[in-house]
């Protein structure tokens, strides 16, 4: 026998507790998830981070960014192993995902008092649809605990921008964070300024890109995409502007290879169509296409940490 509760519920049944937000997205093509959990404090996330690498599971890899936890997984089931250290530390862990429909289901194995954080505090965030645990569950204490949590499935997004701007006037790394900020749908993941090749020509005076991602369900993704294409066209002062969007959990590495290739030489338009094409990238021009050359590289640029604000000498 089991027992579902809702957020709410949860929270009433636990008190109040430090979870800001729990995000799924699949990516169903490549087999794999990427779970993106905020926490009110560093400490709890750095924590969960040790231990659920260390208990493996479905789990292939664990960032900590800030107060937010980012997971990467495989979408299927693995078993849990906790070692023999799970006696006195406690453990935490990822043993399945499986998608059924819009929904994503996860499940977790807490102990000790890892169990809390797993059983009470991530059920209760925002993105939680519901909860499901077995009959006698407590969390806390010497307890075990296995609950699976409901969140819808949702597809990462990233949109690639360049030349919004004059020497005069404008920045396209604000106009693009303003841009993500006022989003009315999806749930805002991160904000990349990229720098490119500072000997290109016809620049403004950095020479950055830029590109911003987002979590969203596929019912919104058109609505997402047009308030991007809308904003970007109204405030735009340039007549050279660009915009790429990429739907998926991986870059492809044509597309990763170009962007760095961005950063040390001087691109032609024909070869970021070229690249554009064989990564599965759409071009959106809006006011015109040279643009095109640094949107690309800053989407390509995306996933590659701090390196995307630098160029090969800072390495």
């Amino acid at each position: 026998m089991s027992i579902i509760l809702k957020p709410e519920e949860i929270e009433r049944k636990y008190g109040k507790l430090f979870c800001r937000g729990i995000y799924t997205m699949v990516d169903e093509q490549a087999g794999i998830a990427q779970i993106v959990e905020e926490c009110s404090a560093k400490g709890p996330v750095e924590w969960d981070a040790v231990n659920r690498r260390r208990a493996g599971g479905v789990l292939t890899d664990i960032k900590v960014d800030g107060t937010t936890l980012i997971m990467d997984a495989i979408i299927g089931e693995r078993e849990i192993h906790f070692g023999p250290a799970s006696k006195d530390l406690g453990g935490q862990g990822l043993k399945s995902i499986r998608v059924e429909g819009d929904v994503v289901k996860s499940t977790w194995v807490g102990l000790a008092g890892a169990s809390v954080g797993v059983g009470a505090c991530m059920p209760q965030g925002p993105g939680t649809i519901e909860a499901e645990y077995p009959e006698d569950a407590k969390v806390g204490g010497a307890h075990r605990i296995e609950v699976t949590v409901s969140t819808p499935k949702l597809t990462r997004v990233v949109f690639g921008l360049d030349d919004t701007d004059t020497k005069e006037k404008g920045a396209s790394w604000v106009l693009m964070l303003k841009c993500a900020r006022s989003a009315p749908v999806g749930h805002f993941l991160q904000h990349k300024i990229v720098q490119l090749n500072p000997n290109v020509k016809d620049k403004t005076t950095q020479c950055t890109a830029v590109s911003v991602s987002f979590a969203v369900p596929a019912s919104e993704y058109e609505v997402l995409k047009n308030h991007v294409i809308k904003f970007v066209r109204e405030n735009t002062v340039s007549n050279n502007t660009s915009l790429v969007i990429l739907k998926g959990l991986r870059i492809p590495q044509v597309l990763v290879d170009y962007g760095l290739r961005a950063k040390a030489e001087v691109l032609t338009i024909q070869e970021a169509e070229k690249a554009a094409e064989a990564g599965g990238a759409e071009i959106i021009e809006i006011t015109g296409r040279r643009g095109l050359i640094g949107a690309l590289a800053g989407l390509g640029c995306h996933d590659l940490g701090i390196k995307a604000a630098g160029l090969p000498d800072d390495w």
